[in-house]
C-alpha cells in the first residue's frame, strides 16, 4: 500500500497484504446505506436552494473555477436535482436517484470528507442484503467483482449515506437506494474531479486517470469538509414560477393550504386564485412529472390555462452508462 500523510491521498495495490486491514476498518464506519425510514415532520424539512426567498429571485451561473475553494453542494429530493454551488453561484446541476420510501435519504446537512475511486464494498448486516444472490454480510468484495454495487466511484457523507454511481440509466429520476445517491458515473466523475480541482489541486491528474482505467483504489482526503445540504421541497418558486414536483414519499405536503402559503410567502398575490383550481394544479402531477406556472398568471386567474406539466426528468440524448468501463 501507498500512502503519503503529506498529499492525503491512499492508493491501495491489489496485492499489497495491508489491502484488507485498511478496507475493513474504513468500510465498517461506512457501509452502504441501510437505514430504515425515520419519520420527519415538515418543521425538519429545508427550504429548496434554488427558491427566490433565497436567491431573491435569479439563481445566478458561472463557470467553474478550478483552485476556488468556497464550494457546497445541494439535492432536493423530490426533484431529484443535485447541484454544485461555487462562490454561492451555480457551477453545474445533475439529475439523480434516491432512496426509497422505506429507504429514504437523509434530510439535512451532511459533509463530504474524501472521495473514493475503486471502492470495495462490505455488505452491512441489513434484511435487504439477505435478498442479494451471493452476498454475505461482513464479506469483503473488491471494486472488481460484479457484486459490487457501488460503481467506480463513492463519496461518502456519514452515518452510512454516499453518492455512488447508479447501476443504470434508469436509476435516475427514481427512488432506487437504500438511502444513498445515485449518478451516472459520467455526472459523477465530473462532481468528484471539480471536487478535487477546488479542494485539492495537489492532486495529480494522472492519478485519478489511473484510478479511472484500472480497479486500484484512490482515497483522496479533503482537508476541508464539503457542505453537502440535502432538502425535501416539493413547492418551490424559482424565478419567479411555481414548480410544483411529485411527493415521492408521501408526506403529504402537496396540499392547498401549503401551495397557497408558499406562494404568499415568495410575493405572489393569491387574491384569484380558488382552492379548485390549487386541487386541480396539484393532480397535474405525477411520479415522473411537475407541474409548472409563472407567478403572473396566477395572479391574473389563469394558473390552469397557461401552467404546463413538464418531465421531471429532461430527456437527455446521451444518458448512456455502464457500471465497469
Amino acid at each position: 500500500m501507498f500512502q503519503s500523510k503529506a498529499n492525503g491521498l491512499i492508493l491501495l495495490r491489489r496485492n499489497d497484504a495491508a489491502i484488507l486491514t485498511v478496507l475493513i476498518s474504513a468500510l465498517f464506519t461506512v457501509p452502504i446505506c441501510s437505514r430504515s425510514a425515520v419519520a420527519q415532520t415538515a418543521a425538519d424539512l429545508h427550504e429548496s436552494e434554488r427558491s427566490d426567498k433565497i436567491t431573491g429571485g435569479r439563481v445566478e451561473e458561472a463557470e467553474f473555477d478550478a483552485h476556488e475553494p468556497d464550494i457546497r453542494v445541494t439535492l432536493n429530493v423530490p426533484s431529484f436535482r443535485l447541484t454544485l454551488w461555487q462562490n454561492g453561484k451555480e457551477v453545474k446541476s445533475y439529475f439523480v436517484g434516491v432512496g426509497l420510501k422505506d429507504y429514504p435519504i437523509y434530510i439535512g446537512e451532511r459533509e463530504a470528507t474524501e472521495i473514493i475511486w475503486n471502492p470495495a464494498w462490505i455488505p452491512p448486516p441489513s434484511s435487504w442484503v439477505g435478498e442479494r444472490k451471493g452476498v454475505r454480510p461482513g464479506e469483503l468484495i473488491k471494486a472488481s467483482d460484479p457484486r459490487n454495487p457501488l460503481g467506480k466511484l463513492k463519496i461518502p457523507l456519514g452515518d452510512r449515506y454516499l453518492l455512488h454511481q447508479a447501476a443504470k440509466t434508469t436509476d435516475v429520476g427514481n427512488l432506487v437506494s437504500h438511502g444513498c445517491v445515485r449518478m451516472l458515473r459520467s455526472d459523477l466523475y465530473d462532481l468528484a474531479e471539480k471536487i478535487v480541482a477546488a479542494r485539492r489541486p495537489d492532486v495529480p491528474a494522472k492519478r485519478i486517470a489511473a484510478a479511472k482505467r484500472s480497479f486500484r483504489t484512490l482515497v483522496v482526503q479533503l482537508e476541508e469538509p464539503v457542505p453537502v445540504d440535502i432538502n425535501y421541497d416539493t413547492l418551490v418558486v424559482e424565478g419567479g414560477v411555481l414548480h410544483i414536483y411529485p411527493d415521492v414519499y408521501d408526506r403529504r405536503l402537496n396540499l392547498p393550504a401549503r401551495v397557497r402559503s408558499e406562494l404568499k410567502s415568495s410575493g405572489v398575490d393569491v387574491s384569484n386564485l380558488e382552492d379548485a383550481t390549487i386541487r386541480e394544479m396539484l393532480s397535474k402531477v405525477t411520479r415522473k412529472t411537475q407541474f409548472v406556472v409563472d407567478k403572473r398568471s396566477i395572479e391574473e386567474g389563469r394558473a390552469l390555462e397557461d401552467g404546463q406539466v413538464i418531465p421531471l426528468i429532461p430527456a437527455r440524448k446521451a444518458m448512456k452508462d455502464s457500471k465497469r468501463k
